[in-house]
Parts: C-alpha cells; sequence; structure tokens
C-alpha cells in the first residue's frame, strides 16, 4: 500500500505533472510565474484547496450523488465546493497575508476555475471499468495523496519557470519574440523535459502507470 501511495504521489509530480504534462492550469502558470514569493503563495493556495477539495467532493460523489442517482451532477458540485474553499482561501490571505494577497491580484480567486484542480477531483472518482460505473478509481486516501501530489507538482513547475523567466528577463531575444512568444517557447522546452520521467517510476517502484 505504502510503495503504490508512494507512486501516485510522486507521478503526479513528475509524469503527470498537470501544468507542464497534462496542460491544465497555464493560466496562472503564465502569469503569477514572474515572481518567486507569487509562485511560492500561489502554489500553497493550490496545494491546499486541491486537497481540500479532494477531501469533501470525493465522499460527496461515493456517498451521496451515486447512491441517489446523481453522479451526472459531479461537474456542478464540485465547482461550487471548489468555489466556497477558494474563498476561504482569499478570505485567510487577505486577512493574514495581505503583500502576497495583493500580489496574487486576480489570479487567486481565478482558482475557482483552475482546470487543474477540477480536473484532479475528477480524476479521483474515475471508472475503473464499465462493469461497476460508480467504484472510485482511487480510494479515499489514494484520493488524498494523489491530490496532493498533483499540487506539489503545480509547485514545482511554477517555481521551475520562475527560474526560467528570471533568466529570459536578462537576455535580448528578436523583437517578434519578445514578452508572450519567448515565454510559450519557453514553457514548451520545460515541459518536453519531464517527458524524460517516463518510464523513471516504473522501474523504480515496479507498478506499471
Amino acid at each position: 500500500m505504502a510503495i503504490k501511495l508512494a507512486f501516485i504521489f510522486f507521478s503526479m509530480i513528475l509524469v503527470n505533472n498537470y501544468v507542464l504534462v497534462k496542460f491544465l492550469g497555464i493560466c496562472p502558470f503564465l502569469g503569477v510565474s514572474g515572481k518567486l514569493q507569487s509562485s511560492v503563495g500561489m502554489s500553497a493556495a493550490v496545494i491546499f484547496v486541491m486537497v481540500l477539495a479532494t477531501a469533501a467532493t470525493w465522499p460527496v460523489y461515493t456517498y451521496l450523488l451515486v447512491p441517489y442517482g446523481l453522479a451526472y451532477l459531479n461537474n456542478i458540485s464540485f465547482i461550487l465546493i471548489i468555489a466556497v474553499l477558494v474563498q476561504l482561501v482569499e478570505l485567510t490571505l487577505r486577512k493574514f497575508v495581505p503583500p502576497l494577497y495583493k500580489s496574487l491580484g486576480v489570479y487567486l480567486p481565478l482558482i475557482t476555475t483552475n482546470c487543474a484542480i477540477l480536473g484532479v477531483t475528477l480524476l479521483n472518482i474515475g471508472t475503473e471499468s464499465l462493469i461497476d460505473p460508480s467504484a472510485p478509481y482511487y480510494t479515499f486516501a489514494e484520493a488524498l495523496v494523489c491530490a496532493a501530489g498533483a499540487g506539489v507538482g503545480f509547485g514545482v513547475a511554477m517555481v521551475l519557470f520562475t527560474g526560467v523567466r528570471s533568466v529570459l528577463d536578462r537576455t535580448q531575444p528578436p523583437k517578434s519574440f519578445k514578452g508572450l512568444p519567448l515565454t510559450l517557447v519557453s514553457a514548451a522546452i520545460v515541459s518536453l523535459s519531464f517527458m524524460g520521467f517516463g518510464g523513471l517510476l516504473e522501474n523504480l517502484f515496479g507498478i506499471s502507470a
């Protein structure tokens, strides 16, 4: 069990990184990664929301929506739960960490519509087979570990790209590449580097992804 949990955690950071492999959550990734403090703050907020959202949505889906034949409402209910959690984070940062709250700006409320957070909650209830559509893909413990790994992976991508952008700021690219074009090309190259982790975890843990 511990090996499987470790495999899930590290696979979400390296092999299945939501930003650099699945290309979810690109908006805050590009918008907030300009400064290290903002990147770390956003990453901490995303990890918090991902884990709490999973802790709330998995039981709601498993013990409420599925038994009453309301599984088709999972997207709406998940978005509502995530919105409440984001409001909690926003109010907390506004009261206790005002500088971070101001630096995150509009990207903090945008966590509500961050497809990476919604994606991880939906992944955790994915069906194992067509025989039992109500069976969650992950157990509750595995879902929490998956969410934590996805959040840490988001943070790794953010901090890593902050370093890349700090180097880019000291360069003199051609005029046509300045700004967003160079940022997107750099993000693509960083993403390619993560594809090299593909078979690493399978060989390390002896588990197929």
